[in-house]
């Protein structure tokens, strides 16, 4: 796989972890990419998800949680996993021209930003959930919202009318009582976002979801 963007190492509190960083002429924002617990920050998603953006304009910092840099497979729980997303964003804001700097997250990274701005480690212009995990697959009971109601920050879930971890029905009804977010279906797509019977590349799974990263990032900052 090629290179993209610049690799650098971003100290933690926890230990140095690796990044890849973007920047195309004219950017007006950044977006801080975290992964989802089974893939790291080089995994086809993530890279082509941050290539698009890089297309349409956006900075990008993509960044391995201190598990993953460890070879481990074991995601790292809130108090590891936080303190090193907080490193990742003051590490894009340094490298910023001054423009807004978002944080973006697949699955697990996305839910691991939410919960470190609620409990005030970061605080990014706003927040884009590629697929949010509001519940384990299997237990639509065991909702992970409770921490989201006290987030004032534009909100995007970007989410599946397949996804395992996140009902339908019950997104919605969580996004209705969030004043400042909003949600876009991905018809037919499943916690990956992928479509049954649909083979697409990642650069074509990925496209209408940074589309609309894109459109609510430039929204939320004028």
């Amino acid at each position: 796989m090629a290179e993209h963007g610049e690799r650098l190492t971003i100290p933690t509190p926890l230990s140095d972890v690796s990044g890849v960083y973007a920047r195309p002429e004219g950017a007006d924002a950044t977006v801080v990419v975290a992964h989802g617990a089974g893939a790291g920050m080089d995994h086809p998603f993530m890279v082509a998800y941050a290539d698009a953006l890089n297309a349409l304009g956006l900075a990008t910092l993509r960044f391995n949680f201190a598990y993953r840099e460890a070879g481990k497979k074991l995601p790292d729980r809130a108090p590891k996993a936080i303190p090193v997303w907080a490193a990742a964003l003051e590490e894009a804001r340094r490298r910023s021209a001054g423009e807004p700097v978002w944080a973006a997250g697949k699955s697990f990274g996305g839910r691991m930003a939410s919960l470190a701005v609620a409990e005030g480690a970061m605080a990014p212009a706003g927040l884009v959930f590629l697929g949010y995990p509001l519940h384990p697959a299997g237990k639509p009971e065991k909702l992970r919202d409770e921490h989201l109601y006290g987030i004032t920050l534009p909100m995007l879930f970007l989410s599946g009318t397949r996804d395992a971890l996140a009902g339908a029905d019950l997104l919605e009804a969580v996004v209705a009582k969030l004043p400042t977010a909003a949600l876009a279906w991905q018809e037919g797509g499943d916690h990956s976002f992928a479509v049954r019977g649909a083979k697409r590349s990642p650069e074509e799974v990925v496209a209408p979801l940074a589309r609309q990263t894109a459109e609510f990032v430039r929204r939320g900052a004028s």
